[in-house]
């Protein structure tokens, strides 16, 4: 047992010194550059910054827009999940509906601006089919659309997940009681789920909050908080103090709604256990569900059109002849391919890394008899890096290492990343460690085997479904990440993302649309293989077990 702990001990201090490293330091060194100037420490940033002009209508504006679609985000993603779990659909439409909810995922917020732009701009494809535009594109209208798109797929997810554990004989039980159709849709349905939906729109109020990708193209006038903090840093004149400050504003959100969804726990119903139960057939429910679901799915997916449309004709949209001369200079450009190999190491060095990190925490957590103390630091460090938006991470980056061996390297990009999307990775890992038999490791050690073999031999292939899921998550986060990434990123280790940015500048939207297409199949692709890995080890898992059953 002490060679175990000796073992895990310097997993530990790894895992500890890493984020000490390149969290706690990059913060720390963010919050005091908030506060020290030329004669040091001065609130005058600060100052500066609140009496700024406008600052405080960029603030409004910031949580206007990102409340609204926050709302509109988990009312799409409920009416999507609840089409899925509570009705008698095909399995094909539903397997449709989650598709379409969760597509917009594989893509980077940033495309979804051009996307949005293209379709109900003047002259976008929506807007030629309907003979009129819809809304104004830029400001509040544009963005709210970028916002729902952007933030139901994890909205979605969300629910989804929790009504897998809802006990839906309570909707039989509702009836005989003699309740009434709204009445059993709030017992059986809406009360269980209030806790999520609330967490939903925190969640989603959050990532809108913070974003860059999509203001960054349809922002217009209408400032939000994460425009004005790259135009600080970015800008024709950098003010690294006053940027310090933004980015210390952008992180009190996000401290609150850690906050508020800890509150909210107390209201999920946990069910002793969850009984299967059929529901009945019932074709005006299906009907109305699956359709309404349906025309939401449809609805996001076709602002998507126009990003395989453009890029295939001559001249959107004044010559509408096929071509194929846009993929081909992209594919031919040397320089594009280099910056896709780029993003492709990264992601998958981003992978590998992150979920040995996940795996090491969730090993101290789940699996060890460390001290309390080393369980709880694991856990802060998850709460920490799930608080700390992307924008923030990478200003703190920039702070901390502007002038350094790393600045403007791929191992701190890959680091970035890392420290980002830490969270749901590790959670993933200790929640699958946690179920596993806590005895492995003893009946190994008193039969003679090393802690390392044990791991190994016995709990790795166990875990491997988990392992190859968070590797996943880590390689996708990684290809369409841009907010963690536009303040560390070089020339000479310039990503996709990045370079769509740069191309929006001169209005190379072909270009644009040809590299979101080649990050989405990128995303599938891998998604798909990474997902009959998983599928196949779970059997193979099942398969062992039911062996040494019989």
């Amino acid at each position: 047992m002490r060679q175990k702990n000796r073992e895990l001990k310097l997993i530990f201090t790894v895992l500890v010194l890493v984020f000490a490293a390149f969290l706690a330091v990059p913060v720390l060194r963010l919050l005091v550059k908030s506060f020290w100037g030329e004669q040091g420490v001065t609130g005058e940033f600060y100052t500066a910054v609140f009496t700024g002009r406008n600052f405080g209508q960029t603030l409004m504006n910031s949580f206007a827009v990102s409340a609204a679609a926050a709302v509109a985000a988990v009312l799409v993603a409920f009416v999507l999940a609840y089409a899925v779990h509570y009705t008698r659909l095909p399995g094909w439409v539903k397997t449709a509906l989650r598709g379409a909810a969760t597509l917009p995922m594989f893509i980077p917020t940033i495309t979804y601006g051009f996307a949005i732009i293209y379709s109900f701009g003047k002259q976008g494809l929506i807007t030629q089919l309907l003979g009129f535009q819809l809304f104004n594109i830029y400001g509040f209208w544009g963005l709210l659309v970028g916002y729902v798109i952007y933030t139901v797929p994890v909205a979605f997810l969300l629910i989804c997940n929790t009504m897998e554990y809802v006990d839906k004989k309570t909707l039989v039980v509702s009836k005989v009681m003699g309740d009434g159709a709204l009445s059993t849709f709030w017992i059986a349905v809406l009360r269980p789920l209030l806790g999520t939906l609330a967490g939903a729109f925190v969640q989603a109020f959050f990532l809108c909050f913070t974003d860059f990708g999509i203001p960054a193209s349809v922002g217009g006038k209408f400032d939000v908080i994460a425009t004005v903090l790259y135009n600080q840093m970015l800008g024709g004149i950098p003010d690294f103090n006053r940027g310090a400050v933004v980015a210390v504003i952008m992180l009190l959100p996000s401290v609150g709604s850690i906050l508020l969804l800890r509150f909210l726990e107390r209201y999920n119903i946990r069910y002793d256990r969850v009984s299967s139960a059929e529901l009945k057939r019932n074709p005006l429910r299906d009907g109305a569900w699956g359709l309404s679901g349906a025309v939401l799915g449809l609805m996001l997916l076709s602002i998507f059109v126009v990003i395989f449309l453009v890029p295939m004709v001559q001249n959107w949209p004044y010559q509408r002849t096929f071509t194929p001369e846009h993929f081909a200079s992209v594919f031919a450009d040397k320089d594009l391919r280099k910056v896709y190999l780029h993003s492709l190491a990264m992601a998958l060095l981003t992978a590998f890394f992150g979920t040995l990190a996940a795996y090491g925490g969730a090993l101290i957590t789940a699996r060890s008899t460390l001290p309390r103390a080393c369980k709880q630091t694991m856990d802060s460090v998850a709460l920490v890096t799930n608080t700390i938006p992307g924008m923030v991470l990478g200003l703190a980056f920039l702070f901390c290492f502007r002038g350094t061996s790393l600045q403007n390297t791929f191992v701190l990009m890959i680091l970035c990343n890392i420290v980002h999307y830490f969270s749901t990775p590790y959670l993933m890992m200790k929640n699958a460690l946690s179920k596993m038999n806590a005895g492995w490791e003893t009946t190994a050690l008193l039969m003679g085997d090393s802690w390392p073999k044990t791991i190994f031999r016995v709990v790795t292939p166990n875990a491997a479904a988990s392992l190859i899921e968070t590797f996943s998550y880590y390689f996708i986060n990684s290809m369409v990440t841009i907010s963690a990434l536009i303040f560390i990123v070089g020339s000479k280790t310039m990503i996709l993302t990045a370079k769509i940015k740069q191309l929006q500048y001169i209005n190379q939207y072909n270009e644009v649309f040809v590299l979101s297409l080649l990050i989405l199949a990128t995303n599938l692709l891998a998604k798909a293989i990474f997902t009959w890995l998983a599928n196949n080890r779970e059997k193979k898992a099942t398969k062992q077990t039911e062996e040494k059953g019989n």
